[in-house]
């Protein structure tokens, strides 16, 4: 129900909450917040204490990470999830599943999570700091939403964000005044795309019996979603903003497969590399982001570097606690340190 949380789909200690985000084209729209908080018994003694931690998934997808979501827990911090409207939990009969024409609207989605989450961003600065995390479509949105709203935030955590077009920046260039045009006189137009479903498919071949892969297909299908016009071209208008410059004011890491591999066929190579995304694009475009910048290359990742075989995702998670314990250790100077002679 909306404006209350209740058990979630994932079970304990999962809860989700409807967000109500009025109307559009297709009727009404939500958004979904899934919770798991830390332990409160032993907060003083984690690393992570004071810190919340809002996560937003990738294209074709929702959350469902239960792993993920206790790493962070484990630490200290409070962890959130943010289904954004028309996906996963936050789909509604006769919806477009995951259609967005200007990922500017997102804004509403996270500010009513940051409501719920208690920290309204025309509220009382709160004392808890702010993470980021967003996987690839996830990241960009994320990426774009941190450099709009300075001061707020505390560190960005980017999965293999979608930060360029899979067919280079000049490719993009090229397209987009064409994507510009198809979207004015037909937005809701299905773009041709091949997903053979290799890499839903690897995500499988990856995990142990004991450590199975459970998702809801209809919320996040072996093959990827339609996808539309007026979609792509809000996507390649993010691009373009990651291109020119963001700023971000916070110390952002970008974790990534060590490199890509082409879906043609499949084979075992699929199983440990990046089959969606052009990483030595995304690694160059990164550094856009902000000043503050590090990218983090993992031999034998996936596309979701957190769903890797179990090896790589022990390498991943231990190379982000590393990044974040190092980076949240220390709080910003409240005043100008002085300079060193």
């Amino acid at each position: 129900m909306a404006g209350e949380w209740v058990a979630d789909i994932l079970g304990a200690p999962f809860e989700q909450q409807t967000l109500p985000l009025g109307e559009d084209f297709e009727g009404e729209v939500v958004a979904t917040i899934v919770r798991s908080q830390a332990h409160r018994h032993v907060l003083h003694h984690q690393p992570l204490a004071d810190v919340d931690v809002l996560y937003v998934h990738g294209w074709s997808d929702y959350f469902f990470q239960r792993e993920f979501a206790t790493f962070w827990t484990d630490r200290g911090a409070d962890f959130y999830a943010l289904d954004l409207r028309k996906y996963g939990r936050s789909l509604r009969p006769g919806q477009t599943p995951g259609y967005i024409a200007d990922l500017t609207t997102y804004d509403e989605d996270i500010s009513a999570a940051l409501e719920a989450m208690n920290r309204p961003l025309a509220g009382e600065p709160t004392m808890r700091r702010l993470v980021l995390v967003g996987h690839s479509t996830g990241g960009l949105i994320l990426s774009l939403w941190a450099a709009r709203h300075p001061r707020l935030i505390s560190a960005v955590v980017l999965n293999s964000p979608w930060l360029e077009f899979q067919l280079s920046g000049t490719t993009r260039a090229a397209v987009s005044p064409l994507l510009s045009l198809e979207t004015r006189l037909r937005p809701m137009e299905t773009i041709p795309q091949v997903d053979l479903g290799y890499y839903a498919r690897a995500q499988r071949e990856v995990r142990n019996a004991e450590d199975p892969l459970d998702v809801n297909l209809e919320w996040r299908p072996e093959q990827s979603m339609a996808v539309h016009a007026g979609w792509l071209h809000a996507v390649l208008v993010g691009h373009a903003r990651v291109a020119s410059g963001l700023a971000i004011d916070a110390p952002v890491c970008v974790l990534l497969s060590a490199k890509s591999a082409i879906p043609r066929r499949w084979s075992e190579d699929l199983t440990r590399s990046d089959s969606v995304l052009v990483v030595d694009d995304i690694a160059r475009a990164s550094l856009k982001l902000a000043s503050s910048v590090t990218v983090d290359r993992i031999a034998g990742a996936l596309h979701d570097v957190f769903l890797s075989r179990a090896d790589v995702r022990d390498e991943a998670y231990y190379r982000l606690e590393r990044w974040v314990i190092g980076c949240l250790a220390t709080r910003a100077p409240v005043a100008p340190r002085p300079r060193f002679r």
